[in-house]
């Protein structure tokens, strides 16, 4: 059975101390834990100093795990976030473990640096292990990346390949906060400096809700809904390279962690419609006639989600 009660006040409990020193950003809070207990990855879009790194650095903390930052510049080699071996003079060798080696890894500025160091994540974020000179060491559970992506075509970037942007469940957008929230956040500026937040859960309990949301049902009727976005999104004629299986895996997975922090053991059309954007924007490429005519993937895919039958509750 489906302790839905456990994982929705482990919910609350965790957005409740990130909120202590990140003010606003719901969205965001969300979508980090939704990633965290279903498995995968986020991809955070920005200008800087938009709370990017604070939140990944407080969400780290709040679950009790290790977090590694690793800046990315243009000079970066892949064994400088995956480790190497440190060869001596007598022949001995021992292995340096990397930043990839935690719980939590912030990827900050992810496309500053070359495709050939963005790969060097693309392992470890789909098979949770890391091979160096033939020899694979495993990561710990939970694993997690959040990767940062400043905007794409300004001085010194590298736009990230259809494959590594594949690899992250989700996609969200940091803007600069509101009004309100700006104000707020200068009321309460030692408080937030002082970091006063405290672990709430296990990485043991962390590992125990991502199984139970396994368990989490989710009808057929809700599995062709999710089917049938991602395949009208291929067929979208403005579209150049649609959404792969991974979307629909990202969709599934992300939904069942949804209701169980609803307090469902199942999954509602509702659900998906709540997540779609941030599963699907990012795995669609637009064609240039048009982008010139100013379409965008949210407007796609506005327009698909409108166009697709929602299954009723009892299907």
């Amino acid at each position: 059975m489906v302790d839905v009660k456990k994982a929705a006040d482990l919910h609350q409990a965790i957005l409740g101390e990130v909120s202590k020193i990140v003010i606003g950003k719901e969205q965001i809070k969300e979508s980090l834990l939704i990633a965290l207990i279903a498995g995968g990855h986020v991809l955070i879009e920005g200008p800087p100093g938009s709370a990017k790194t604070t939140l990944a650095n407080a969400f780290a903390r709040v679950f009790g795990g290790t977090f590694k930052r690793v800046q990315l510049t243009p000079d970066m080699m892949p064994s400088d976030i995956t480790g190497f071996y440190l060869y001596s003079t007598t022949g001995n060798s021992s292995f340096m473990p990397g930043p990839i080696f935690a719980n939590l890894v912030l990827a900050d500025e992810l496309n500053r640096t070359t495709p050939r160091t963005q790969s060097a994540l693309l392992e470890a974020m789909q098979d949770y292990q890391v091979t160096i000179e033939r020899k694979t060491y495993p990561l710990e559970r939970p694993f997690m990346v959040i990767g940062t992506q400043v905007q794409t075509g300004g001085e010194g970037t590298y736009p990230l390949t259809d494959v590594q942007i594949d690899r992250f469940l989700l996609r969200v957008m940091s803007e600069y906060p509101s009004v309100e929230e700006e104000e707020e956040i200068l009321s309460n500026i030692d408080r937030i400096d002082e970091h006063d937040i405290k672990v709430v859960a296990s990485t043991d309990e962390i590992i125990s809700i991502q199984k139970a949301a396994t368990a989490v049902h989710v009808s057929p009727a809700v599995n062709e809904y999710i089917v049938s976005i991602v395949d009208s999104l291929r067929r979208d004629p403005d579209i150049m390279g649609g959404p792969s299986t991974r979307a629909s895996i990202s969709l599934y997975k992300c939904a069942r962690v949804s209701a169980l922090f609803d307090g469902r053991d199942f999954v509602i059309p509702d659900d998906i419609k709540r997540l779609a954007h941030s599963a699907l924007e990012h795995r669609i490429k637009i064609k240039t006639e048009a982008e010139m005519d100013n379409v965008t993937p949210q407007m796609i895919l506005d327009r698909t989600l409108e166009k697709i039958a929602v299954p009723k509750s009892n299907e």
